[in-house]
């Protein structure tokens, strides 16, 4: 493994489009939604085990949820575990985790990701990351991972780009964050849209020069106090900087705009499992199309997704498409199609009923 590899997780989400499962004391990342004995943010950690040595890997995350991290990944340093004080998008967090690795290693090359998503092509992943992060030591690129969309999902961002077939890394055309579904369908019949994963690829200079020009002033805040990194004073920095960085994400502050974006086309298995709907379309089905959790009795219940807790009994009865969530204090039950009201039942819970509904 080359020592110039880092790996930043993103881990400071609530993950509001899973709720009732994700809760602000407890969000998605931290669970195992699988079933399979781990939790989403220790699969990432291990997704990257023949990329990156483990002293190597930054997690960023609210510090309120700093002895979660600890207890699902103790393989990490408090060092390696960056405290944000406020959720300021996904910018300021990943300008955090590149200026204090650029303080130890300004050779290295930055693979981030986010903490909740599922692969599940794993040597694909390994191969295809390695590609892009040899690129990026090479060249002042910024790459990201594109996915071949499988339907006309309105819940991603599409990245259009120049079809070179001799080219692995293709040239960035075009961003488009969450449009309609006629232009989502109009990008599947095109062939040269992919999803954008949110997997991204640089070296840390490439992404510091590209925070220089287009985030100024987040530049200019971490530039500041980069010196103080690795410190006993790197606390209180952050907790200042934070104050001071807007709100923003590194699509709309950068992707969309640098003239040096790339996408390697990754079939690696990908879902961000960021609604309901991505978990039910990932896991398996009884008979009728229903994927369980929990302890069910099901009558005429058809393409439906229960996810209860396992010392309840829940008995379901004539519902087809639907979401039966519960979770400690809350059962929802929604449409699936009407999912992206989600994030209105939890902002309503929170106003309506109070802050311990989310």
């Amino acid at each position: 493994m080359n020592e110039n590899t880092f790996v930043v997780i993103m881990a400071g989400g609530i993950g509001s489009r899973f709720w009732p499962f994700s809760r602000t004391d407890f969000p998605k990342q931290f669970h195992d939604v699988l079933g399979v004995g781990e939790s989403m943010l220790q699969m990432t950690m291990r997704r990257f085990k023949d990329i990156c040595p483990p002293e190597n890997v930054y997690v960023v995350t609210n510090r309120d949820y700093q002895n979660l991290v600890k207890e699902q990944l103790p393989e990490l340093s408090d060092n390696q575990i960056l405290l944000e004080p406020i959720g300021r998008n996904t910018a300021p967090c990943i300008a955090y985790a590149s200026y204090k690795i650029a303080q130890i290693n300004p050779n290295a090359n930055l693979i981030v990701t986010p903490s909740d998503h599922m692969v599940l092509k794993q040597e694909a992943f390994t191969q295809v990351v390695k590609k892009a992060v040899e690129a990026a030591d090479s060249d002042d690129v910024l790459i990201t991972l594109g996915i071949t969309p499988s339907r006309p999902d309105t819940g991603y961002g599409y990245i259009q780009y120049i079809d070179d077939d001799s080219a692995t890394i293709k040239k960035v055309k075009t961003f488009t964050e969450k449009p309609n579904l006629e232009l989502a369908q109009m990008f599947l019949n095109s062939g040269d849209f992919v999803w954008n994963s949110g997997i991204f690829i640089w070296n840390v200079q490439s992404i510091m020069r590209a925070f220089r020009q287009f985030l100024p002033e987040i530049s200019e805040i971490f530039e500041e106090g980069a010196p103080k990194m690795h410190t006993p004073d790197e606390t209180n920095f952050i907790i200042k900087a934070y104050s001071h960085c807007r709100n923003i994400s590194i699509d709309y502050g950068i992707m969309e705009k640098v003239d040096n974006v790339y996408v390697v086309l990754a079939d690696i298995g990908w879902s961000d499992l960021g609604t309901w709907n991505s978990l039910y379309t990932i896991n398996e089905k009884d008979e009728a199309g229903n994927v369980i959790g929990g302890d069910v009795l099901l009558y005429d219940t058809k393409n439906c997704i229960i996810k209860t807790p396992k010392d309840r009994l829940v008995v379901v009865e004539g519902l087809e498409g639907y979401i039966v969530a519960e979770h400690d204090n809350v059962l929802m039950i929604c449409r699936l199609s009407e999912e992206q009201k989600v994030k209105e039942f939890m902002s309503d819970a929170k106003s309506k009923k109070g802050a311990e509904y989310i």
